[in-house]
């Protein structure tokens, strides 16, 4: 396998079921799925009013180290019919789900052939988390499942999988996947999403700029507030083009101009995500986002997570290290087929 270990940058222990009962900045019921608001997360009432920081421009403080780690799924499971998770039910659920990730494989197989994510501080039971009871990220539709794909959008997924047809993963270094490349991984986005290890972002601010940095290939984006238009459409690129704005005390990001090569759950280059990031205590953010893709889906939806504060700074995240992994991948496929082909040949007794 394609080796892809980075170092992460707060490997924190979260207190699970006591944080999610008591998070200062959290309450507890519902609200309507439009509205990015704490309530959605979890439950508590302030035990003091708390004072949003600001730069010395002004503007909402959302600077430093962030994580999104969850366990949360992007859509609601089949099996269940409510918004939220009491908090027992969600500590039940992180529990079981952080011992599948620790648990170990057995010595001398194929799956073995990796490194352990817990010895490095990888899993992320091992990694900042903020309190969540949602049972999807996903608010609206309310049923907290993706909209039905439109035929746009069933037809070019079907010319994607027959564009692969009969293309092993490990045919060359161009028919493994994006991340196994190293060319982009989920966490940079938009709109960010868990990246299963080292989820953490570096958010800086200056006068008419936000700066997001991603531990996951260190991927970069520089959002200017100024008011300037998007490109022409003519210009795609992977992480499409992003423009900043600030809603009250919401910083709002549109990005569009993508290049369609990473597609978000089969978007079409035409997808529009609008993010919002909001500060509702010194160590939460409630991010949120909006994907609007007539081409790919019957209507817009909206999801929404909190980022947890964590330690910086970010570490180096050595994908590929030495450049050796995708080469040493192939070399190994080679040699398996070299070996089943001999195998074949020889005579059975």
């Amino acid at each position: 396998m394609s080796c892809r270990l980075g170092i992460v940058s707060a490997a924190m222990l979260v207190s699970g079921i006591a944080a999610l009962a008591g998070h200062a900045a959290l309450a507890g019921q519902a609200p309507p799925a439009q509205s990015a608001t704490p309530r959605a997360v979890s439950g508590a009432t302030p035990a003091r009013a708390w004072v949003q920081p600001r730069t010395p421009d002004g503007q909402p403080d959302l600077q430093g180290f962030w994580s999104n780690s969850t366990y949360v799924p992007l859509e609601r499971p089949n099996a269940v019919t409510k918004a939220f998770y009491t908090p027992e039910e969600a500590a039940a659920i992180r529990k079981a789900a952080a011992s599948r990730e620790q648990a170990q494989t057995a010595p001398g197989t194929v799956d073995d052939v990796h490194y352990d994510f817990s010895q490095f501080g990888l899993d992320r039971s091992q990694a900042a988390q903020a309190p969540n009871l949602r049972t999807s990220l996903i608010i609206d539709p309310p049923d907290g499942k993706i909209p039905p794909m439109t035929e746009d959008g069933r037809r070019r997924v079907a010319e994607r999988e027959a564009a692969t047809k009969g293309v092993g993963r490990w045919d060359s270094a161009e028919s493994n996947q994006l991340d196994d490349r190293c060319l982009i991984m989920a966490g940079a986005g938009p709109p960010m999403m868990d990246a299963a290890y080292n989820s953490n972002y570096h958010i800086v601010q200056a006068p008419g700029y936000v700066m997001i940095l991603t531990e996951m290939i260190h991927d970069v984006r520089v959002i200017p507030l100024d008011g300037r238009a998007a490109p022409s459409e003519r210009v795609r690129q992977w992480m499409g083009t992003s423009r900043g704005r600030w809603e009250g005390d919401t910083l709002v990001v549109e990005t569009t101009n993508f290049n369609g090569k990473n597609p978000f759950r089969n978007s079409s280059e035409r997808m529009r995500v609008t993010e919002r990031f909001r500060r509702v205590s010194d160590q939460v953010i409630l991010y949120g986002f909006t994907i609007d893709d007539p081409s790919t889906w019957t209507r817009p939806w909206t999801a929404e997570m909190p980022m947890q504060k964590t330690t910086g700074p970010l570490f180096e995240h050595a994908c590929h290290e030495g450049n050796f992994g995708l080469y040493n991948t192939l070399v190994g496929a080679r040699l398996e087929e070299q070996r089943a082909a001999e195998a074949a040949r020889t005579p059975k007794k």
